[in-house]
């Protein structure tokens, strides 16, 4: 009985699922209760917010309470800052797997940055669920263009996992330049403070960063009485997440030898 033969989207699908329930089962059991710390950090972050912005300012940032300011501005951020920090390492973490001809560099790298969409997903609705039962009102004005803004972080983590990914494959150092620049990227994203307080020729500067643009859209999508700089567009996010992509699957294309190379 001869076996049925299967095109190349069956075997690439086949491959995808094998690898995401791969990277899940080692995302969730990678150490002593790792699935638990998934909901721990989360809600630590989220009491963490409450007590500094809800119990002891009392104040609005951007016309809007302060707590939800924050907490909408760190899922968006981690829609993206998320994915492209897993995505980096896909490539170094799968190495072994490339000896099947059925896996490429970039079927690990698509694989991870889905997954850690869906568990930073899951980490923002524990969120705003834990925010709904401190009475905070955690439904967004115009969920369409939520799922939007929130997609295109998550695309814009997309792009700039694929093109880490092969750069730190050609160049090791560079993961831990990445790492170091977390942390100002973090403010200069707007996740604490709104664009408007930024004052000018700093703000201009400041919106190169789709960041910047996707957090303000974010904002002004949850909640009606956020202004939003009239500068944040949509479409810039969505513009450079595109461009990173593309340029991504041009550097696994170009150094497709170099990347499964030992």
């Amino acid at each position: 009985m001869t076996r049925p033969i299967r095109s190349s989207v069956q075997i690439t699908l086949a491959s995808w699922k094998a690898l995401f329930l791969r990277e899940a089962v080692t995302r969730l059991a990678a150490g002593r209760a790792a699935w638990a710390w998934l909901l721990v950090e989360p809600l630590g972050y989220l009491i963490f917010i409450m007590t500094l912005f809800g119990f002891v300012y009392h104040k609005k940032v951007g016309g809007v309470d302060g707590a939800m300011f924050v907490v909408t501005g760190l899922l968006g951020f981690y829609f993206a800052r998320n994915t492209f920090l897993r995505s980096m390492e896909a490539i170094h973490a799968n190495g072994a797997l490339f000896t099947y001809r059925q896996v490429k560099p970039i079927d690990t790298v698509l694989v991870r940055a889905a997954l850690e969409g869906f568990l930073t997903l899951l980490s923002a609705i524990l969120i705003l669920a834990g925010a709904s039962l401190f009475h905070y009102d955690v439904l967004p004005d115009d969920p369409l263009l939520v799922m939007a803004t929130v997609f295109g972080l998550w695309l814009c983590g997309l792009g700039l996992g694929l093109i880490l990914s092969a750069a730190t494959k050609l160049v090791a150092e560079l993961g831990k330049v990445v790492n170091i620049l977390i942390i100002p990227l973090y403010f200069v994203s707007g996740v604490m403070i709104p664009a408007s307080t930024i004052p000018q020729p700093y703000r201009d500067y400041l919106l190169f960063n789709p960041f910047l643009h996707g957090l303000e859209v974010l904002r002004g999508a949850y909640f009606s009485p956020f202004h939003a700089v009239p500068e944040a567009s949509l479409g810039y996010v969505y513009g450079f997440a595109l461009v990173a992509v593309f340029l991504g699957l041009s550097l696994h294309l170009r150094f497709s030898r170099q990347l499964v190379a030992e």
